[in-house]
C-alpha cells in the first residue's frame, strides 16, 4: 500500500500537470486534506513529523482561496518540495521545529555516514529517503530510538535538484508560431548587428538569429574557483587572472619558428606561457595588460608553465559579478567582450519570450526545466547546478528533435511503395550452399532471415546492417544482391573511395561465379577514374537492363544513370554519406529497398536513436579461425624496440602501418605529424620501402597510394586518421598508433581492423604521449578485449556520443554537446519521442513542436 507522502505526491503532481485548477481529486484538495491528515498521523512516527503533516494540511485546505495560477504553481512546487526535503518549513513550522530539536548528536550503531554524491539524485531517492525518515526502517539506533539522521556531519551544499517550470502564457497557436519564426529572422534585423558584424558572426556559422541564440560558450570560467598561480600542480586544467610583467620573441627550431613568450602574475606567482608560432601576439599582448588565460599546466626545466593557452583580456566586469563567466568562440573582428554583450541582449529579448514547443507533459515525465529558463542557464548560469539541468534539457531536445525528423523522413519514404521480392527456400538454400564455401554465423543468417523478410513486403525496406571489422557484412550483402537478381532485378551497392569500389567488385565477381543457375549475374564498375567511353558502355549497360549489379562511389548518384529497374540498394560505410546522397540513390528506382552497412560498431540505445529510420540488424559474432589480434600499450621510451620488432616483421614478408594524429606539424598541438614522421622513418627504415598517405592528398593519389601499398610496393605505411576505413591488405600484420591518447576508442578499433586480415598472428601497438587515467584507461579497455561493441559502449560512458556519432549531422543543425548524451537520457529520449510519435506521426496535434523540427531540419526553411 502507498504511503500517505507517496499517494500525496501522486495527486500534487496530477493538479500540477491539469494546469492548478483544483480537481485532481474530488473536491478539491481542501476536502482531501481531512482524510488525508488522519492517515498521514497514524504513520508519523516522531514529532517534527507531525508537524511536517501540520503544514502540509493547512497549505492544503487554503488552496482553493487561491485565486492567481502563478501562486498556485508556487504553492504545489512548495509542497512537493517539503516533502522531498528541498527546502526549509515555513517560519512559524520552523519555530515549532526548534523546540523538539534533540541537543546530543546521534550516531548509527557500527556505521559510517557516506560523504553525499555531487551527482543530483532523483525524485524516487528522496521520497525513498523522506519514506525512511517519516515511517522508520527495522534498524536499531543508540538510544533504542527509530531514528534515521539524513546526510553527513555537515550538511551538503544547496543544490538544484529539479529545475522550475512556470505556468506557460496564454498565447494562441498563430501568435506563438509567429515568435517562433522570428527566430528565422537574418541576423541584421538585430540593433547594433552592422555588415562588418554580420560577417564575422557568418565565420562563426551564424546567419540567423536561432544560429546566435543556440550558439552555445565552448567553456565557463568560474570567478569564484579562480586557481592561484602559488597553488598550480603539473597536468592541471586551469583559469587563471594575472598581470603580463615579461614578454619576448623567442625563435625555435633553427630559426624556423618563431613564438611569443611571456610571464604572468597574479600577485601569488608567476608562471612562464608561450604561445607556440605565435609571435604576432606581441602586437596585442603588452606589459602591465591584464589577461586571463585557460589551458593545461607542465614543467619544463623544474619551471610551472601552460602553452598554448586560450586568453583573453580581462573584463571587470565579470570579476564584479563573482560568478561563471560564458567564453565564446570568436573570430577576426568580434571581442570577447563584444560577444558576451551580444549574447546577453538576444538572450534577454528572446529567453522569456520565447514560447517552450516541447509537451508539458513531457517535461514532466522527463523532469526538465522550461526552455526560457534553461537558454538563461545555458549562456550565464547562476551556479553549476543550473548549468548542469539547462544543459540536460538542450541536449534532450537536440536527441528528440532529430529522431522526429529522422522518423518523418522514414514515413515520407515509405509512403511510395516499392517491388516486393518474393524469395523461395530452394534458392535460399542453393545458393548459400553453392556460393560460399564455408558456413555462415548465426549473426550473418539472422540480418539475411531480417533482409528477406523486408523485401517480401510493398513497403521499402530500411535496415541498418552493424558489423564489426571482419564480422562478414559483405557476405550478406552480396546474398541481397543476389536475391534481387534472382527476381529479375537489379542491385546498386555505392561506396566511399574508388578504391574500395574496385576491392567490393572483385570479390563480388570472384564469389559469384559458383552462382547456382546458368544465367550469371552482369556485374560493372563505375567511379571516376573510367575513361568516357568506359563509363557510357556502363550508363548504357545500367539504362537498358544489361548490367544487373552495379558497384560505385558517388558516381552512381550524378545525373546521367538511369537505372533500368532497380530494386535494391546498398551503401558501405554509410555514416560517410549523407541523408540526401542516400536520397539520391534510392530516387535512382521506382522506390528500391534500402540497406546500409556499417563497420563502426555503435551501441543500440545510440543506433536507435541517431538512426530511427532504419531497421536494425547487428552482426554481433566473428566467423571461425579468425586470429585475435594482440594489443599492447607501449610507452614512447621503447620505440626503439618497435622499430625493431616492426623490422622482424619485414623480414618475414610481412607490412606495418604507423598512424599519426596529424597531418603537418601544428603551432596549437603538440603532438606528431604524419610528414615529419615520414621524414625520419626513411631514415630509420632505409632499407625499405615507406609509402606516406594522408587526407590532404587528392583522392585519386590517396587511391594509388593504398593501391600501392595493397600490392605490397611499400614495406611501411606512414598515415593519419585517413586509414581508419580502407581497402583489404591481408598482408599487413602490425599498426603502430602514436598519441593513441588522442583517438577515441571507436578510431582506435577501427585502425586495429586494418591489420589482422590475411591468417597471420597480428599485432597493435599503442604508444601514448600523454599517461593521464582517463587516457590509460582508455588505452587498457582496448588491451582487454577486441570486441567493438564492448568498446563503443565504453567509450559512451567514458567520452559521451561524439565520436560515436561522427557525421551524423542534417540540414542546418548540428549536435552540440554531444559529451553529454549518455545512456540514460537518449534512452529517455528516445523514449519520448516514440510516444509523440505514437500519438500524432504528422505532430498536427503539437503545432509548435512541428515548426520547431521544420525549422531545423527542412532545408526549405527561409531566412528573412
Amino acid at each position: 500500500m502507498p504511503s500517505a507522502l507517496e499517494t500525496l505526491i501522486k495527486i500534487l503532481k496530477l493538479e500540477r500537470d491539469t494546469g492548478y485548477k483544483n480537481n485532481a481529486v474530488i473536491g478539491g484538495l481542501e476536502a482531501y486534506s481531512r482524510n488525508w491528515v488522519q492517515q498521514a498521523r497514524e504513520q508519523a512516527r516522531r514529532p517534527e513529523h507531525h508537524i511536517l503533516v501540520d503544514e502540509l494540511a493547512d497549505l492544503m485546505q487554503s488552496y482553493g482561496d487561491i485565486q492567481n495560477r502563478n501562486e498556485r504553481h508556487d504553492r504545489i512546487t512548495y509542497m512537493m518540495d517539503r516533502i522531498m526535503g528541498r527546502v526549509e518549513p515555513a517560519p512559524e513550522y520552523a519555530k515549532k521545529l526548534n523546540e523538539y530539536q534533540d541537543p546530543k548528536p546521534r550516531q548509527l550503531k557500527n556505521t559510517v555516514p557516506k560523504p553525499a554524491k555531487s551527482k543530483p539524485s532523483s525524485s524516487n531517492d528522496n521520497l525513498e529517503q523522506t519514506n525512511n525518515e517519516f515511517y522508520g526502517t527495522d534498524d536499531e539506533f543508540i538510544g533504542g530510538e527509530d531514528y534515521r539522521p539524513s546526510g553527513t556531519d555537515l550538511p551538503p551544499e544547496p543544490r538544484l535538484v529539479h529545475p522550475p517550470r512556470r505556468p506557460r502564457p496564454s498565447l494562441d497557436e498563430n501568435e506563438a508560431r509567429d515568435i517562433m519564426r522570428g527566430l528565422n529572422a537574418h541576423i541584421s534585423k538585430m540593433k547594433g548587428v552592422g555588415p562588418r558584424m554580420v560577417k564575422a558572426l557568418g565565420r562563426l556559422g551564424v546567419e540567423r538569429i536561432n544560429d546566435l541564440l543556440f550558439l552555445l560558450p565552448r567553456r565557463y570560467d568560474d570567478y569564484s574557483k579562480l586557481s592561484y598561480i602559488s597553488q598550480l600542480q603539473p597536468d592541471q586544467l586551469v583559469t587563471v587572472i594575472g598581470t603580463v610583467r615579461y614578454v619576448q620573441i623567442r625563435e625555435a627550431k633553427q630559426g624556423r619558428r618563431k613564438d611569443f613568450y611571456m610571464e604572468l602574475d597574479d600577485g601569488s606567482g608567476v608562471i612562464s606561457v608561450t604561445f607556440f608560432g605565435q609571435h604576432y601576439l606581441s602586437r596585442v599582448i603588452r606589459v602591465g595588460k591584464q589577461l586571463v588565460i585557460n589551458g593545461k599546466t607542465s614543467i619544463f626545466r623544474n619551471r610551472l608553465q601552460i602553452n598554448n593557452p586560450e586568453w583573453e583580456e580581462l573584463d571587470t566586469r565579470n570579476l564584479q559579478a563573482v560568478g561563471i563567466v560564458p567564453v565564446y568562440p570568436l573570430t577576426e573582428g568580434l571581442t570577447a567582450r563584444r560577444m558576451r554583450t551580444l549574447m546577453q541582449e538576444v538572450v534577454n529579448y528572446w529567453a522569456d519570450k520565447l514560447p517552450d514547443y516541447m509537451p508539458e507533459a513531457t517535461l514532466a515525465r522527463a523532469e526538465l526545466g522550461d526552455l526560457g529558463w534553461a537558454i538563461k542557464n545555458l549562456h550565464f548560469p547562476e551556479g553549476s547546478d543550473h548549468l548542469y539541468h539547462a544543459r540536460r534539457r538542450y541536449v534532450f531536445d537536440q536527441l528528440l528533435l532529430l529522431q522526429l525528423s529522422i522518423m518523418a523522413n522514414r514515413r515520407e519514404w515509405q509512403s511510395v511503395p516499392a517491388h516486393p521480392l518474393q524469395i523461395s527456400d530452394d534458392f535460399m538454400e542453393t545458393f548459400l550452399s553453392s556460393v560460399f564455401p564455408y558456413e555462415l554465423t548465426g549473426a550473418q543468417k539472422r540480418a539475411i532471415a531480417d533482409i528477406r523478410q523486408d523485401i517480401t513486403q510493398s513497403i521499402p525496406m530500411n535496415r541498418l546492417l552493424q558489423g564489426d571489422v571482419g564480422s562478414g557484412k559483405t557476405a550478406v550483402a552480396i546474398t541481397a544482391m543476389a536475391m534481387a537478381f534472382s527476381q529479375g532485378k537489379q542491385s546498386a551497392l555505392m561506396v566511399p573511395t574508388g578504391i574500395l569500389a574496385e576491392q567490393h567488385y572483385r570479390n563480388i565477381t570472384r564469389t559469384l561465379e559458383n552462382f547456382p543457375s546458368e544465367t550469371k549475374p552482369t556485374i560493372a564498375l563505375l567511379t571516376g577514374s573510367l575513361s568516357s567511353a568506359e563509363r557510357d558502355a556502363v550508363y548504357q549497360g545500367i539504362r537498358d537492363g544489361s548490367i544487373d549489379m552495379i558497384i560505385g562511389t558517388h558516381a552512381l548518384i550524378q545525373e546521367g544513370v538511369e537505372f533500368h529497374d532497380l530494386a535494391l540498394a546498398i551503401i558501405d560505410e554509410q555514416h560517410r554519406f549523407g541523408v540526401e546522397q542516400r536520397g539520391k540513390l534510392r530516387n535512382k528506382g521506382m522506390n528500391p529497398h534500402l540497406l546500409v552497412m556499417t563497420a563502426t560498431p555503435i551501441p543500440r540505445t545510440l543506433a536507435l536513436t541517431l538512426y530511427a529510420d532504419l531497421d536494425l540488424s547487428i552482426i554481433d559474432e566473428m566467423p571461425p579461425g579468425r586470429i585475435p589480434i594482440q594489443t599492447r600499450i607501449v610507452l614512447p621510451i621503447e620505440r626503439e624496440r618497435i622499430y625493431s620488432f616492426i623490422e622482424s616483421q619485414i623480414e618475414q614478408g610481412r607490412q606495418a602501418f604507423v598512424v599519426y594524429p596529424l597531418v603537418e606539424a601544428s603551432d596549437k598541438i603538440e603532438a606528431e605529424s604524419a610528414v615529419e614522421a615520414y621524414e625520419q622513418l626513411c631514415k630509420v627504415f632505409f632499407r625499405h620501402r615507406v609509402g606516406l598517405l594522408h587526407g590532404k592528398m587528392k583522392p585519386s593519389e590517396k587511391d594509388d597510394i593504398m593501391a600501392s601499398f595493397a600490392n605490397h610496393e611499400f614495406d611501411i605505411l606512414v598515415t593519419t586518421s585517413v586509414a581508419e576505413v580502407g581497402v583489404d591488405v591481408p598482408n599487413a600484420t602490425v599498426i603502430v598508433i602514436e598519441g593513441a591518447n588522442r583517438f577515441g576508442l571507436a578510431s582506435l578499433h577501427q585502425f586495429r581492423g586494418r591489420v589482422g586480415r590475411g591468417g597471420f598472428p597480428s599485432y597493435c601497438l599503442l604508444i601514448p604521449d600523454k599517461d593521464t587515467p582517463e587516457a590509460m584507461e582508455r588505452l587498457q579497455a582496448m588491451e582487454s578485449t577486441n570486441d567493438g561493441f564492448k568498446l563503443a559502449e565504453i567509450d559512451w560512458k567514458m567520452r559521451g556520443a561524439g565520436d560515436l556519432i561522427g557525421t551524423r549531422q542534417s540540414g542546418r543543425n548540428t549536435l552540440q554537446i554531444t559529451e553529454m548524451m549518455q545512456p540514460d537520457l537518449v534512452a529517455l529520449a528516445q523514449q519520448e519521442a516514440k510516444t509523440i510519435y505514437v500519438e500524432s506521426p504528422d505532430l498536427t496535434r503539437y503545432p509548435l513542436l512541428k515548426e520547431r523540427v521544420d525549422m531545423l531540419y527542412n532545408e526549405n526553411t527561409d531566412v528573412s
